[in-house]
């Protein structure tokens, strides 16, 4: 599981011309998921996020009870060293894909993190305002 954090000011998801999820002041966090991924994974990769103490003064939103904004990004799993055209193949298909970041979701849920998220298997245009910025890779 790879996921891109991003603090953000505010961020938002739109699907055919409605908002389906938006945050102030927390976190975005673009989640790609791969063949090998298990529901372990995605409880740990929860965990993490909800625990990363990359907000300001070195806290995480268990912390701060920032929000979090979850949009599944299969292209995070996209590889271009043999070429300009990006192979997806590292990237599970949706329908192992889909539970798993609902797994994450709903895990974080769990912990007490307010979590907006965006449309599985839709074009959404996805808004954010960087605050730092902070952006952090994690693999999973």
């Amino acid at each position: 599981m790879r996921a891109l954090v991003q603090t953000v000011g505010r961020a938002g998801v739109t699907v055919d011309g409605e908002v389906v999820g938006s945050i102030d002041d927390g976190l975005l966090v673009l989640l790609g998921v791969t063949h090998s991924d298990t529901e372990q994974v995605a409880q740990t990769m929860a965990r993490k996020l909800h625990e990363l103490r990359i907000l300001d003064e070195d806290r995480s939103a268990a912390d701060t009870g920032a929000p979090f904004l979850v949009v599944s990004q299969f292209t995070l799993y996209g590889d271009a060293r043999k070429g300009r055209r990006p192979s997806w193949t590292a990237a599970a298909p949706a329908e192992v894909a889909e539970p798993l970041v609902e797994a994450v979701v709903t895990a974080l849920r769990a912990r007490g993190a307010t979590v907006e998220t965006g449309r599985f298997r839709t074009h959404m245009l996805v808004e954010s305002v960087n605050v730092g910025p902070r952006t952090l890779l994690l693999d999973l």
